[in-house]
């Protein structure tokens, strides 16, 4: 059991008992991570030279709190107890080890913290076990009066993790590995009690701003309450529907604090969506787009951040990558090591072919909702320059559709079903080459329409909009007659190179009445038909209906639930009138919640609630995902109170 602590780019996992363990691999590694580096990966406490027993393990919350106490037996009952307390800053990590004596007598206790950072890369860490060569690396270690220092070189590449303490350690021991031991000898008074301060700064490199680290954990909470509430203000939440509220409130505390620092095209400096932790604290294009979508009518702010933050990132005809055709909207950004050095192809990574389509999406729906076009003047270059990449290098003029390929070193699919197997015919199989997946061209479809708008109303150009307006009315008309799967009444889920129809129902079509994209006929047919048992779940719609040999409850995307995929099918349903549809898809998501503190995981399970009265978890779910996070505010906007 670990516990999760986020605060934008920075994250720590610790076990239940306050201990950081360095266990490496698996789904669970525990560590205080900074821009994709571990800068703790051992932090364990003893007292007398033994691991103490828990009392009370650490639970949820912005605050890591346990209880522990000496090893002994009934007869022997503990001389004192130990209260941790953790929590994480901006770049910093602060606990309080409070010792209270449980005796009428003075009483000695020897506490001994053994701490280590081994800067270790993310990816190095994914149950993937693969590994990198470091050629030159140099790890140090440099003893302060009040503490130690932990460093790292290799090459240019340099950062460093302080620990400091109050009161100082007696004494600072070697372990015989790079670990180093803290110790203390405590002096309490007969039912006395003693404090330990300790405070971690960690430094990534190329990160120079300078680090507050907050006085105490108790400050932290403080200071999280206050932006929890800053974020939640003049959020009218819904009274009838007590449950949404809470999923709302829910969200968006977290998404206060599950946003990450980003650089606008005039470097100005601006605070974006995260896509989730433990894996994903950085900055994600679709996530991020989504994410401000959802939150659009209610934290519009969101969105005015991530546009300009992936304007500045935006692919040019300079780009090294490949993948990084001009006007691209990137897919990942990473700042640790191995990206730094090119060992992992994510440091800006392009891949996507949805992120474009969707920059253009919430460039126009935020002008439209706002009222304020300020910013669509200041992105118009980004925003044509999208259109172009849709029309020329993502195949909207030579194919008619957006097209991707599986990209040798990145990810094998490039729309937001990204795992090898997602894209699939009913039977399990895999098409090969090109693959156009039908959620995009819905997508480029409003893209398209929201561009024309944008031209015609605020950049006063008529010939550019009638363009685009024709273009999007020509890729309904194809799509209808090219996706459309008439002994189904579904659309496909993609086409493969040659024109096939890869024919697996997939929830992806519930993306195309987000977009508008299927006539009131067939928009109506498909919403109804995500309904029916094999793939309304009772917590959501499947991504992959059962009965189809390639279905799995437990695969990531041909059978799973996710909650942002169900708030964009929400919204679709909403659209096309099926506002019945749309509260039973609600309900599905608001009780998953309300089963977890009213926080919905990255994915679910695809197991009904005919037979499972409990939502099952997906095994290797983010635990925060900032889509998922926003996703009540989706249902909130599609269905209101009701």
């Amino acid at each position: 059991m670990t516990q999760l602590l986020v605060r934008g780019a920075t994250f720590a996992t610790v076990g239940e008992r306050g201990d950081i363990s360095g266990v490496r691999g698996g789904g669970q590694v525990e560590g205080l991570f900074v821009r994709d580096a571990r800068h703790l990966s051992r932090w364990q406490l003893t007292v007398d030279g033994a691991v103490p027993e828990v009392l009370k393990p650490v639970g949820e919350g912005d605050t890591a709190r346990c209880v522990l106490v000496p090893r002994g037996g009934r007869q022997d009952p503990p001389a004192c107890t130990l209260w941790r307390e953790q929590a994480v800053g901006e770049s910093s990590f602060v606990e309080s080890v409070r010792v209270t004596g449980n005796l009428p007598t003075a009483t000695t206790v020897r506490l001994a913290l053994t701490v280590d950072a081994d800067f270790t890369d993310q990816f190095e860490l994914r149950s993937d076990h693969r590994t990198y060569v470091k050629s030159g690396a140099v790890r140090s270690r440099h003893i302060l009066d009040d503490g130690i220092e932990f460093a790292y070189r290799r090459g240019e590449w340099r950062s460093c993790t302080t620990i400091t303490t109050d009161p100082a350690p007696e004494a600072v021991e070697e372990t015989g590995t790079g670990a180093r031991r803290l110790v203390w000898t405590l002096e309490l008074a007969p039912h006395g009690e003693a404090e330990l301060l300790l405070r971690v700064v960690a430094r990534p490199h190329g990160d120079r701003h300078a680090v507050r680290v907050p006085r105490s954990p108790a400050t932290v909470s403080g200071e999280l309450r206050s932006l929890e509430e800053e974020f939640m203000e003049g959020v009218a939440f819904p009274t009838a529907w007590p449950e949404l509220a809470a999923a709302c409130v829910r969200g968006l505390s977290d998404l206060a604090t599950l946003q990450v620092p980003a650089r606008g095209p005039d470097g100005e400096g601006l605070r974006v969506p995260a896509g989730g932790a433990p894996w994903f604290l950085t900055l994600l294009g679709r996530d991020a787009l989504l994410t401000s979508l959802f939150a659009l009518p209610y934290r519009p702010q969101l969105a005015a951040a991530t546009l300009p933050a992936l304007a500045a990132t935006q692919a040019t005809a300079g780009s090294a990558s490949p993948v990084a055709q001009p006007g691209k909207i990137v897919h990942e950004v990473r700042h640790g090591e191995l990206a730094h050095f090119g060992q992992v192809p994510y440091g800006r990574y392009y891949g996507s072919v949805d992120a474009t389509p969707l920059f253009l999406v919430l460039l126009g729906a935020h002008t439209e909702r706002t009222g304020d076009a300020v910013l669509a003047r200041r992105l118009e270059r980004h925003a044509r320059a999208a259109v172009g990449w849709m029309l020329d290098h993502g195949g909207l003029t030579a194919r008619g559709y957006l097209v991707y390929r599986a990209d040798e070193g990145g990810l094998a699919n490039q729309n937001w079903k990204d795992s090898p197997g997602a894209i699939c015919r009913a039977d399990g199989t895999r098409p090969s080459g090109a693959v156009m997946a039908a959620g995009a061209q819905g997508y480029a479809y409003d893209a398209l329409r929201r561009t024309a708008w944008l031209a015609r109303t605020v950049w006063d150009d008529g010939t550019y909009a009638a363009l685009l307006e024709q273009a999007a009315a020509d890729l309904r008309d194809r799509f209808q007659r090219d996706f459309w799967l008439p002994e189904q009444g579904f659309p496909a889920l993609a086409l493969d190179g040659d024109g096939n129809r890869i024919d697996a129902l997939a929830s992806d079509a519930g993306h195309l009445l987000w977009s508008g994209l299927l006539d009131k006929e067939y928009g109506e047919a498909v919403g109804r038909r995500l309904l029916e048992p094999d793939f309304f779940s009772g917590w959501g719609v499947r991504t992959l209906a059962a009965g189809q040999a390639a279905y799995h409850p437990l695969s990531y995307h041909r059978g799973s639930v996710w909650p942002h995929d169900n708030a964009l099918i929400t919204l679709g349903l909403a659209r096309y009138g099926l506002h019945d549809e749309a509260r039973a898809v609600a309900r599905g998501l608001v009780d998953a919640a309300a089963t977890a503190g009213h926080r919905l995981p990255e994915v679910l399970a695809g197991y009904g609630r005919d037979t499972h009265p409990e939502p099952v978890p997906y095994p290797h779910a983010c635990v925060r995902e900032s889509r998922s996070a926003a996703a009540p505010l989706a249902l909130l906007t599609a269905v209101g109170g009701a």
